[in-house]
């Protein structure tokens, strides 16, 4: 997630074909229909009631609490009140395939204002006052997580316990990225994968929910090649492509009930294929559109229209952007921002890209970072505050 420790896989363009022909078989059989503002896509499922603990419209951040770099260190008791959501970056595990997960403050040799753990349990406990949740991100760029076996399983949902226990945390935020999730070659099916360190996550997270009960909060922060690139590729394939393509779709598919809500990271990515059967590239509205409305309306994977990753409602959706231009590649002005709001929200300012509905419930946006936009004078907060009217 920080672009100064990321690694942006390398986007492929083979299937470009396949997932053209699949497209028009599904406009022929009606599930991509024409866009209409008025056929709003389908909604297959109602927003869960823990996902009702959020506000209508909510801002979430990533806190850098473990590390520094050259936004600075932004004390938790000094996170703005715009800020919903709180993910503390990073809990990081022992080694990779050790699902022994740690989390510890920064050095004060690294962030020399950095607060004591008894203040940042404090300050941790003053926001959840305010209605805000704190939770604890797993992985960043750094932090590769292969949950290859059972006991490297066990021991991660016993290692996450342990940290949301000793902090008072809300929940978990998935941000798996680099080598952490891939597919085997004979895992082909999103809906029962096979993949031990898909498995693993799927069954450690479900523990999680289960311990914690409906009112953990959970999320997730994929970038775009392990989501919207299963629309062409999904796993090795046939021709060998990156075992890591599409690799969360089963994670998202399987949790999509426990889910609070899904931030995909549209930064740091490739050109990625939309709905339109066109290629996507970072910098303005339209990439934003185009990558939820995959997300809104649903999409084929791998070009199978037998076997469609379904849409999922709204209210667990926040588009994930960089807060400056030192937060990541790929940023946007807030009039860049309003645009992509203003489409898939009300079907009005759209550019080249029409979406598939309009969904005025939205949950709303993401950042990397909390602490690029205090650098940054609290741009993209305020943006967000001015538009929602909070």
């Amino acid at each position: 997630m920080d672009s100064s420790r990321f690694r942006a896989p390398q986007r492929g363009s083979r299937l470009g074909a396949a997932a053209a022909t699949a497209a028009l078989a599904l406009a022929a059989t009606g599930l991509l229909a024409a866009p209409s503002s008025a056929d709003p896509a389908p909604r297959p499922e109602p927003a869960r009631a823990e996902a009702g603990a959020l506000p209508a419209h909510a801002l979430v951040g990533y806190l850098h609490a473990s590390f520094a770099n050259g936004s600075g260190y932004t004390r938790l008791a000094d996170v703005p009140a715009s800020w919903d959501v709180i993910d503390l970056a990073f809990g990081e595990p022992t080694s990779a395939t050790s699902g022994d997960i740690r989390f510890s403050l920064c050095p004060k040799t690294e962030c020399p204002n950095v607060e004591t753990k008894d203040e940042f349990k404090a300050a941790i406990k003053a926001k959840q006052a305010q209605g805000k949740k704190v939770q604890i991100s797993i992985g960043g760029q750094n932090g590769q997580v292969q949950l290859t076996t059972t006991q490297a399983r066990d021991k991660f949902v016993s290692s996450v316990s342990a940290i949301i226990d000793e902090y008072g945390l809300d929940g978990l935020d998935i941000d798996f990225e680099g080598h952490s999730l891939s597919l085997n070659a004979n895992d082909t099916d999103f809906k029962n994968p096979k993949t031990p360190v898909i498995v693993n996550l799927i069954s450690a997270v479900k523990t999680l929910k289960a311990k914690y009960g409906a009112g953990f909060t959970l999320t997730m922060a994929p970038e775009t090649f392990f989501v919207q690139l299963g629309y062409q590729h999904y796993g090795p394939g046939q021709w060998g492509a990156d075992p890591r393509a599409g690799a969360y779709l089963p994670v998202i598919h399987a949790l999509r009930d426990d889910l609070t809500l899904l931030h995909v990271q549209d930064y740091n990515s490739g050109p990625i294929m939309g709905l339109d059967n066109q290629y996507h590239q970072m910098g303005g509205a339209d990439f934003h559109i185009a990558m939820t409305d995959m997300l809104l309306t649903g999409f084929p994977v791998k070009g199978n229209t037998a076997n469609v990753f379904p849409p999922l409602p709204p209210e667990k959706i926040a588009i994930g952007m960089p807060a400056s231009v030192n937060a990541g590649n790929g940023h946007v002005s807030p009039s860049e921002v309003n645009k992509a709001l203003d489409c898939l929200t009300k079907n009005t300012n759209c550019g080249t890209y029409k979406p598939h509905g309009k969904w005025p419930t939205l949950r709303g946006l993401m950042t990397w970072s909390i602490n690029w936009d205090r650098f940054n004078n609290g741009e993209f907060s305020k943006n967000f505050d001015s538009y929602f009217g909070q």
